[in-house]
């Protein structure tokens, strides 16, 4: 067992004050800055993770720390009953760099999912005149929105779903990537489509090419609105602020999160048509906490950043590299396949080699932090100001991990 992991290991399953809703790695976790974090012994971990794409601007990042440090000492929270000083400020400047018209904040990423959910049902009935109580939205199988009530009961994921019911009805499920089965599966009650444009919890799994277009152009015959979950793939990850530039499609409504809260605290925001946006009313959605004056002073800090190209440009030249080196791996077989997108990958392994849990406890040992998902499958996702150096050393303990 590596070092500092014996006094995690020992609590895992063990009755205690701490529900029992994650299986993580054996690893107590103190500090971290840039790409590297350290555990209670002090040794040193890349983090290959970066917190879901939470942490795209890397752990503590200067500019970040310091927004929410000045923050601290003025103003924390009105509630939306009041306004303050960065709301309006935080909607121009990320309306402006999504180029979308108009942003209605909230906290995480579900919260996001539920508030499109609730915007497209409401602009259906309201705008395109579907019968009450009818609305459908599509979604597509191996789909990961986030775990409320609502959203799993649309999961095609047995583990997320699997003793929550009754389900939330309303949804019609698709094969992701098939664009004619998504078609014909619009209907009269169709108000929208939700799609995450790569699927990240799945394995960084990367539709056809344009795959994205052909569902904007059913959504546009259909009179259906199309709405992207970018909680993970936006902001930079993908080598573009928003995953779905690379298909040249643009959304009615964009979900985002994670790096949007700067790995500082969880903030999210629905961004898109102010027409579409604009059923909501006074009364008819709301959050405490969305939009409060410390997340609008890290959002305004995030949106600055990105703002200037060069988070975008580097998951564009370090993922090149990267997904060099991963398909030397596929091409020697220590990798079954691998997907990826920009600083983004998603690795299968042969299962005769083990699984995925197995090889990031390899890498773990290793001083590489990654994480499994679904079986024999592995996500990279380091944050973008990774070294390029880092980067190559993490690639060689892979390859050893791998050997």
């Amino acid at each position: 067992m590596v070092a500092g992991a014996a006094g995690a290991a020992a609590g895992v399953g063990a009755p205690g004050p701490l529900a029992h809703n994650y299986h993580p790695l054996p690893i107590t976790l103190t500090s971290g800055e840039g790409a590297w974090v350290r555990d209670a012994d002090g040794t040193a971990y890349l983090d290959l993770l970066a917190g879901y794409s939470a942490l795209n601007f890397g752990h503590r990042h200067p500019g970040l720390t310091a927004a929410a440090h000045a923050q601290l000492d003025r103003l924390t929270l009105t509630s939306r009953a009041f306004d303050h000083d960065l709301l309006g400020t935080f909607a121009a400047k990320l309306t402006a760099l999504t180029g979308t018209e108009m942003m209605l904040p909230m906290n995480t990423g579900a919260e996001a999912v539920e508030t499109a959910i609730k915007t497209a049902r409401k602009w259906g009935y309201e705008v395109k005149g579907v019968p009450a109580d009818r609305a459908t939205i599509i979604v597509a199988d191996g789909n990961f929105h986030g775990r409320t009530t609502t959203i799993i009961s649309f999961s095609t994921d047995d583990d997320a779903r699997r003793g929550f019911g009754p389900y939330t009805p309303g949804f019609v499920v698709v094969p992701f990537g098939d664009a004619a089965a998504l078609a014909a599966a619009i209907d009269e009650t169709t108000v929208a489509v939700l799609l995450e444009p790569i699927q990240g919890e799945s394995g960084v799994v990367v539709p056809p090419a344009g795959y994205l277009a052909a569902v904007r152009a059913a959504c546009d015959a259909a009179g259906v609105l199309l709405i992207a979950d970018e909680i993970q793939s936006g902001l930079g990850r993908t080598g573009t602020t928003l995953a779905c530039e690379l298909s040249g499609v643009r959304p009615d409504l964009i979900l985002l999160g994670k790096a949007l809260g700067g790995g500082i605290l969880p903030v999210s925001a629905v961004v898109g048509r102010a027409d579409v946006l604009g059923v909501l009313t006074p009364g008819t959605h709301g959050s405490t906490f969305g939009g409060n004056p410390l997340a609008c002073a890290v959002g305004i800090a995030v949106v600055d950043l990105l703002a200037t190209g060069e988070y975008q440009a580097r998951a564009r030249e370090l993922g090149a590299h990267l997904g060099a080196r991963l398909d030397a791996l596929v091409a020697d077989g220590s990798l079954a396949a691998r997907r990826g997108v920009g600083l983004w990958a998603g690795l299968d392994l042969d299962p005769a080699r083990g699984t995925g849990r197995e090889l990031c406890e390899r890498l773990l040992a290793r001083r590489v932090l990654a994480k499994d998902t679904h079986g024999s499958t592995i996500r990279l996702a380091p944050p973008l100001m990774i070294g390029a150096d880092d980067l190559d050393w993490a690639l060689d303990q892979l390859t050893a991990a791998l050997g």
